[in-house]
């Protein structure tokens, strides 16, 4: 049987991102939190304890404090993750981040994909921020993409969003 390393041993000396913690089920936070105060993971068939130094970013979507209230998430995996808290609001609210991820998003992916990069034409600006971005920015990035492929010019005016 070939062992494969898991998350933590896989970021061992680095940062691993727990993404959407609020929906962990009970049962995987009590085997999280046990692996957060002892520093340590046994690995799936096996009995042995492997040390494990690993930093942990958590991030969620889930009011946390309404989840431990109706006892959905533990509340001392919560104080255990709570060390500092980074709020991000959504997209509509720091719509002066739209012009910087939109660019980002569309350089990127036309690197990928070996095209030239596409800009945004003044008009196609203002439409992205005047859109409400339901989907925060994994819809802004989807939209870029969809755009990178697509696009015969290099000077986008009309975005797929609007």
């Amino acid at each position: 049987m070939q062992s494969h390393p898991g998350w933590f041993e896989a970021a061992e000396g680095g940062t691993l991102l727990l993404d959407e913690i609020g929906e962990l089920s009970l049962p995987l936070q009590v085997k999280l939190l046990r692996v957060l105060q002892e520093r340590e993971i046994t690995r799936v068939g096996s009995r042995k304890a492997v040390k494990v130094n690993v930093r942990v970013i958590a991030a969620t979507h889930v009011d946390l404090a309404q989840a431990i209230r109706e006892r959905r998430f533990r509340e001392d995996l919560y104080y255990r993750l709570n060390i500092a808290i980074v709020p991000l609001p959504p997209l509509r609210q720091r719509r002066q981040d739209i012009p910087l991820l939109a660019n980002h998003f569309l350089s990127l992916y036309a690197r990928r994909l070996g095209r030239p990069t596409r800009y945004l034409a003044p008009e196609a600006l203002d439409r992205l921020m005047d859109y409400p971005w339901p989907g925060n920015i994994a819809s802004l990035k989807t939209r870029c993409i969809t755009r990178s492929c697509s696009a015969e010019r290099r000077r986008l005016r009309r975005p797929s969003c609007a």
